[in-house]
């Protein structure tokens, strides 16, 4: 499938998500499998959990639209899944989730030796981050905070 009709495709999917509330967080075509496989992860607008609902209630508008389109002169196998749980922290909801959690902290300090942080995720504030190390609080302030993943701790 060339670039052009994978743009087309990706327009019209599109279209059929936002129908829904939802929207097309990435579209992968695999050519090399017989039959083609169509995968497209979806999420919600409004940022909640994509439930196996949401995929089979997408489905068979989608189906429905790609062969109207034909795009696709060639049998295919349409998987509709959500983009699953990531590691990074970064909603309001995440840190109240996860708080007490063990996180990494990767820092943005230009003149420090240290660029990672290891420890249990303690608060966040608008102005700061706090983590638990061994027991002692740290803050540590947004504007040196690159990202804060989920770990395991290690002593």
């Amino acid at each position: 499938m060339d670039k052009e009709n994978k743009n087309k495709l990706e327009a019209l999917l599109e279209k059929v998500a936002n129908e829904l509330d939802l929207e097309i967080y990435d579209l992968n075509i695999q050519t090399s499998q017989n039959p083609i496989v169509i995968q497209i992860i979806i999420r919600k607008t409004n940022g909640g959990d994509i439930s196996l609902d949401d995929c089979a209630i997408f489905n068979t508008p989608a189906s429905e639209e790609i062969e109207k389109s034909n795009l696709l002169n060639c049998s295919y196998v349409l998987e509709i899944s959500s983009q699953g749980v990531s590691d990074e922290l970064t909603s309001e909801r995440d840190f109240k989730t996860f708080k007490g959690f063990p996180v990494n902290v990767e820092l943005n300090q230009k003149n420090s030796k240290i660029k990672f942080l290891n420890g249990l995720l303690y608060e966040k504030s608008n102005d700061y981050l706090a983590i638990n190390i061994k027991g002692r609080i740290k803050k540590i302030p947004f504007d040196e905070v690159l990202k804060i993943s989920l770990c395991t701790l290690k002593d």
